[in-house]
């Protein structure tokens, strides 16, 4: 979730030396159709190693290869190396050497992230090894408990890079151990690895390793580059259950990524484009977005998932400010997509998004006449305040009086306090401004539609009611979005009653990201009930001629 990112700058670092690259997503991640047989183990990820690095070579006409891995990824890298003919080097970045340490580590960031969401106890999934939502296979986490890279006992590739990091003292010895079996062996320093791996929100790029990994590929020994040029093939669709999907590029200079999903018998209903929250690739926080692509496709609804720029996939725009989120750049992201599903004949549309993607959904309709329709799920605000550092909403932001009540009711919060697990200062020191907020958000309440944000607010949704754009806007309970919607329209939606075309929603014990499996399924009833408000007629969609997979 955080990497995508940055493995995106790496590609394109070895793109400007004249080096080919392939990335892709293990059976069960990210894209990747899910393969429910996981008997084999680890050797389902390392087959597929296997059958990259022979698609690599025939799309780019090269022998000779490179593995780049990163964490557990270096595990997968061993185990298939000595089935890659033609492997010249491997590159470890942060390498997971103890697969045992590995399992124990991703227990304790699955508890600090479960802690963070606001999850019960009984809302987490405890069956297995599981993080943010994303699960490991149990057949994949009981060989990753078992590995140890210190033990390895033959060479895995004639040279070899490891990035470690300096409190790791297991990536230099892992550097020394493929250095006695034989290999030619650099090291260098994974600088800023923490601020990578943290949050995906407030992710730094560390730009000087994806320099030096480039150089360091670019100065291995080389073939003379052969006179001939090949071009990259048409996109294959994926065949799943009830649903095909095509990687497709598009916009200006093909600068925006994504995956457009589709029924594989016939279509009803408008197209619904999702839009990314925050940083996340556009799969979704724990791939919620690729499961409900495919569950509307086998409802007959086609979809298109994309990052926007500079996010994920996507390149930056030149000029445009690193700090893509809440910007109304985005909207022209929002506009290229919907010109792209006109092509296609994939029209009505209608948007949908979680947090700064149910903002970006609800203000692009403001400006974008062909949206027929949104579903916003948990929007932090309906209008960001200008100026205002996204870093320090998510850093500094307190959660909501609701929140802190209910965790001070639960007995697991006492238990953290006592073995110091709680940051008690910061805690008080939010409570203090939450309660503030609401002291004063009592005395302006009176004069809400005079102030500026008011009035801002108020407009929109009196234009999106004119307009007659119908709006479902949900919300997860004690959600901090939620102060914005109780100020402006009431906890039970009163103020809403002026906006019909507006249909809000509160989903009982459910978390801002809709972890738990019945929030995920009102988001989706949600998201078909939105999409069939718009009937098709045979002459503006085709059975024969109107798929990607048909073409």
């Amino acid at each position: 979730m955080c990497t995508r990112k940055f493995w995106r700058i790496i590609s394109e670092k070895l793109a400007d030396r004249g080096i080919a690259s392939l990335r892709f997503d293990y059976p069960s991640t990210g894209d990747a159709l899910d393969d429910l047989d996981f008997g084999g183990g680890l050797s389902v990820w390392s087959d597929s190693v296997v059958s990259a690095a022979t698609h690599l070579k025939a799309l780019s006409g090269c022998d000779r290869i490179v593995l780049v891995s990163q964490g557990l990824g270096a595990v997968v890298a061993t185990t298939a190396a000595e089935r890659l003919e033609g492997l010249a080097a491997i590159a470890y970045l942060a390498p997971v050497v103890s697969g045992r340490l590995h399992i124990r580590e991703l227990a304790v960031w699955s508890k600090v992230v479960d802690e963070n969401l606001g999850l019960a106890d009984e809302q987490r999934d405890k069956s297995g090894v599981s993080i943010a939502s994303l699960t490991m296979p149990g057949q994949i986490a009981d060989e990753v408990r078992k590995v140890n890279l210190l033990t390895v006992d033959r060479q895995v590739a004639p040279r070899v890079l490891v990035v470690g990091r300096a409190d790791r003292p297991s990536d230099k010895e892992f550097a020394a151990r493929l250095r006695a079996l034989g290999a030619d062996v650099d090291e260098q320093a994974f600088e800023g690895y923490d601020k990578l791996v943290s949050n995906p929100v407030i992710v730094k790029m560390p730009l000087p390793v994806a320099d030096n990994l480039a150089n360091w590929i670019a100065a291995l020994p080389s073939e003379p580059a052969s006179a001939s040029t090949r071009s990259p093939g048409p996109a294959v669709p994926l065949a799943g259950d009830g649903f095909t999907e095509t990687p497709v590029r598009f916009g200006v200079n093909s600068r925006l990524s994504g995956v457009l999903c589709e029924p594989s018998h016939g279509r009803a209903g408008a197209t619904v484009l999702f839009l990314t929250s925050a940083y996340d690739r556009h799969a979704g926080w724990g791939r919620a977005t690729v499961a409900l692509a495919r569950a509307l496709a086998r409802s007959g609804i086609p979809s298109l998932r994309f990052d926007t720029a500079n996010v994920g996939d996507s390149p930056p725009v030149p000029g445009r400010p690193d700090q893509v989120l809440y910007h109304s750049d985005q909207n022209a992201d929002v506009s290229e997509a919907i010109d792209f599903l006109e092509t296609r004949r994939l029209t009505p549309v209608v948007t949908a998004g979680r947090c700064s993607g149910a903002y970006l959904g609800l203000q692009a309709s403001l400006v974008e006449p062909r949206i027929a329709g949104n579903v916003s799920v948990n929007p932090a605000v309906f209008r960001w305040r200008p100026g205002r550092s996204v870093e320090d909403m998510i850093v500094n932001g307190a959660r909501s009086l609701r929140d802190y009540r209910k965790r001070a009711l639960r007995a697991e919060t006492f238990k953290r306090i006592l073995r110091g697990e709680v940051n008690t200062v910061a805690a008080v020191r939010n409570i203090a401004k939450s309660i503030g907020n609401r002291i004063k958000g009592k005395v302006l309440h009176a004069f809400r539609g005079f102030l500026p944000e008011g009035r801002a607010i108020y407009g929109a949704f009196r234009t999106l009611h004119q307009r007659g754009t119908p709006i479902s806007l949900i919300y997860s309970e004690n959600d901090l979005g939620l102060e914005q919607y109780d100020f402006y329209f009431g906890h039970d939606g009163a103020g809403l009653a002026r906006f019909p075309n507006v249909s809000p929603e509160i989903i009982p014990d459910a978390d801002h990201n809709l972890t738990p499996e019945h929030a995920r399924k009102v988001y989706l009833e949600a998201l078909r009930e939105m999409a069939f408000r718009f009937p098709l007629e045979e002459d503006v969609y085709s059975k024969a001629g109107g798929s990607v997979a048909a073409e």
